[in-house]
């Protein structure tokens, strides 16, 4: 079989399960699981899957152009985790800091300490997480419920968060590009995370590899508000040396 036959099948595969592992393409095509995930990471940066922890899923994404949330907390995950760890060396007791609600802002909740900290947040997944920890005081912004990404938006998100100031916001988004700045996949959550940037003093953005060098539908902002970038080391080390020349910090997840 020729190996774009097979990636049309891996494709194919795909659109008819939802996601399929390495272990099952391997035994599927007779190759080493090596081998398939060298298919799955050029199908990725061709866009047309995305992988995750031990195979890959399909790229389905709903009318308003999200992953729904559970699929996106199983991409990415050992990723996540280092820029999580990263993320957190950057916060100190008694500080009030926004987290979004992208799957790595959730990841970075998980990893909280039970210290005097507020946290601001849209977010239903990193509600719950925090709830247990007492000593956190956790503010949720208003808004209309969002099925697909677990957290509140529109306007009286954005009315709720003009209320407030935090020390930082740790946010994440669908894409970034160096010309065209960061995008996400809706006017919603483009505004919300523009709002989190505008009312923070230091904003960090938290960026696996896979995003970089994309453009997603809704523009959010340009680079002049974001003082950190932190991505993982699968990220194209010369395309983000480009972000120098807006005085970007550039920080490898777990490095």
């Amino acid at each position: 079989m020729l190996v774009a036959e097979r990636h049309g099948k891996i494709i194919e595969t795909l659109q008819k399960k939802g996601s399929i592992r390495v272990s099952e393409l391997s035994r599927m095509f007779g190759l080493t699981e090596e081998t398939i995930r060298r298919d799955l990471e050029k199908l990725e940066r061709e866009g047309k899957l995305m992988r995750s922890h031990g195979g890959a899923v399909a790229i389905q994404e709903t009318a308003q152009g999200n992953i729904p949330y559970f699929k996106r907390e199983t991409l990415h995950t050992e990723e996540k985790e280092k820029i999580a760890n990263t993320a957190l060396t950057f916060i100190n007791e008694e500080e009030s800091i926004l987290l979004d609600a992208s799957s790595t802002s959730w990841f970075l909740a998980k990893k909280l300490p039970n210290i005097p900290l507020t946290v601001i947040t849209n977010s239903l997944r990193v509600l719950m997480e925090l709830a247990p920890k007492t000593n956190i005081h956790v503010i949720c912004t208003g808004g209309t419920l969002s099925h697909t990404s677990l957290s509140v938006l529109g306007p009286l998100t954005i009315e709720s968060l003009d209320k407030y100031h935090a020390d930082k916001a740790f946010i994440s988004c669908k894409a970034l590009d160096k010309d065209w700045g960061i995008s996400d996949a809706n006017d919603m959550q483009a505004m919300v995370k523009k709002k989190m940037l505008e009312i923070a003093d230091e904003n960090y953005l938290l960026i696996d590899h896979s995003k970089i060098g994309k453009k997603a539908t809704s523009y959010v902002d340009g680079f002049d508000k974001i003082h950190y970038i932190i991505t993982d080391n699968q990220a194209d080390q010369e395309y983000l040396n480009d972000f120098a020349e807006f005085n970007v910090n550039i920080l490898i997840g777990g490095n």
